[in-house]
This record gives C-alpha cells, structure tokens and sequence, in this order.
C-alpha cells in the first residue's frame, strides 16, 4: 500500500485532556506504537489558531497517522487554548503566545506523568513561538526543540538569549521559499545561539504542501529523534 495524504498507519490512539495551571481543559491525542515500547516522544506544537492553525494541521495530523508506526515514536498532539478541531474544543481563548505558556506546561507534565521517553518538542510556525518563549521555564523536561518554519514574530531577542550556553539542541527546519523567514535571515536571527542548527529547506514554502515536503519534514525531524527510522518508507504492508 502506497503511503498517501490520507493513510493513517497502526498506532494505539486515545483521546487525552490535558489539565492547565490556570484551569483549563484541552483536548488532544496520545499515539504509541502498537508492537513496542516508542523510543522516544514528539509533542507538537501547532501553527497561528488565528490563521486556522490546530491539532490536525497537515504535518502534525500525518506525523500522527505514520510515525508511531513507521519510528517507532510516540506523539503527542493538542489544540491550544480556544482551539477547536474533529477531536473537540480546548477551554479559553487565544493568548498571543503569552497565555500558551500554560499548555506547554500541561503537555510536559502529561508526558512525564505518562513515563514517556526522551521528550521533544517540535513546534511549527506559532508553536515555534511557544517553545522559543516558555520551553526555558522547563529545563531538564525534554532532550531538544526543533521548529519547523519559525517566523520568529513574537520570539524575541530576548527569548533566544534565553538558549544560550544550552546542551539541548534547537534545530530550525527554514523552508527556502518560507513566506515569513527563509533560510539566510534565520541564520543571522539565530546567530546569536551559537549551538542553533538552522537547515534549508530545499524547495518548501510555510505550508509544506505535497507529500515530497511532508517526507522532507518528518525525515528531518527524525534525523535528530531516531535516525535509525530512515530512510521513512513509502509504502506499507499490512500484517
């Protein structure tokens, strides 16, 4: 079976709520592997909710549907705040990347409660923002960030100053034709946190459309996470 938009592969999937310090509900989704202990956990972080971005925003939907399966990892995915998708509504209501803070917090300690393994974050577009912002208040809670298109709009100097002197690593995914921030400003941006790896996205906009930058992404991701998962397939066979 060709692997497609729409394929979502076996992974023992159950619907989550995580719990904020500030009193809020939001819904989400736990996968894992079906046939083994994940070796390790990708908890995503979704584009702008006020330009549509949500849990089931396309690279963080079909990481969902095939990485479990096809790496072995776990993923861990949620609507922030006054964000509604299939899955359901998160309480409250967009916080400006400010508020969000609390949802951070709320997935790690729904990870860590959990006894998953080796935590990362991977944000994409706002869920760059977030990670950047607030993931330095929870040091020693995850291994590494990675940031799929940054625009760095509400990430300050200020914030990246925040990962300087770090062992975690802090890759930056730039698609070449980025609609916000493309690969040589993000390399002067991120100059000032000298163990930042910035990485071109060779031929990919903002949106990662078609199946070749969906690949493109999760094999980077994975690069970092479990490079023994590559290269990823691009087919399946049912057992």
């Amino acid at each position: 079976m060709e692997i497609r938009s729409s394929t979502v592969l076996p992974a023992t999937r159950t619907d989550i709520t995580l719990q904020t310090a500030d009193g809020l509900n939001l819904v989400g989704e736990l996968a894992v592997p079906l046939d083994r202990p994940p070796v390790a956990t990708l908890v995503f972080l979704h584009p702008l909710p006020t330009a549509g971005g949500y849990m089931d925003s396309h690279l963080i939907r079909k990481a969902s549907n095939r990485l479990p399966a096809l790496a072995g990892t776990a993923t861990l995915r949620f609507n922030f705040r006054g964000v509604s998708s299939p899955r359901g509504k998160s309480e409250g209501s967009f916080g400006e990347g400010i508020d969000e803070a609390h949802d951070l917090a709320a997935a790690l300690r729904f990870v860590q409660e959990a006894g998953l393994p080796q935590v990362w974050l991977v944000g994409w577009s706002f869920g760059t923002e977030v990670i950047l912002k607030h993931a330095p208040e929870h040091w020693g809670e995850f291994e590494g960030a990675i940031l799929i298109a940054p625009p760095l709009h509400r990430a300050s100097a200020e914030d990246l100053a925040q990962w300087v002197g770090r062992t975690e690593p802090l890759v930056a995914l730039v698609p070449e034709f980025d609609d916000f921030l493309t690969p040589e400003p993000a390399r002067q941006r991120f100059a000032t946190v000298p163990h930042a790896e910035v990485v071109a996205m060779e031929g990919a906009k903002h949106l990662f459309v078609g199946e070749k930058y969906t690949r493109m992404a999760h094999e980077a991701i994975l690069e970092r996470v479990a490079p023994d998962a590559l290269p990823l397939p691009t087919t399946w066979e049912k057992s």
